[in-house]
């Protein structure tokens, strides 16, 4: 598994495991992090690939101060049921 990578040009946060990438669409503008997808490739679900991704892109969203606006459902009930990264829903 390597690490996050931020692919600027198609504005999505990626993870590469076991050869295939998750990743998760976003939109960045005033200190928002917009989650607008996240998706796992059919080899990697079921496996925490896209829950991995989202604690990856939540430390980001952390690190960088900013809030987070889930649009994507999976984004949404993710941060809902996390203890360590709630905060981070922008209200």
């Amino acid at each position: 598994m390597s690490d996050l990578r931020d692919n600027t040009e198609a504005s999505q946060y990626e993870l590469d495991i076991n050869g295939e990438t998750a990743f998760a669409r976003y939109r960045k503008q005033g200190g928002v992090l917009t989650i607008l997808w996240v998706e796992a490739p059919p080899a990697l679900r079921g496996t925490g690939a896209a829950g991995k991704l989202m604690a990856l892109v939540s430390e980001e969203a952390r690190r960088n101060r900013w809030s987070v606006a889930p649009v994507c459902g999976y984004a949404a009930a993710w941060l809902s049921a996390s203890k360590q990264y709630g905060d981070l829903v922008a209200s």
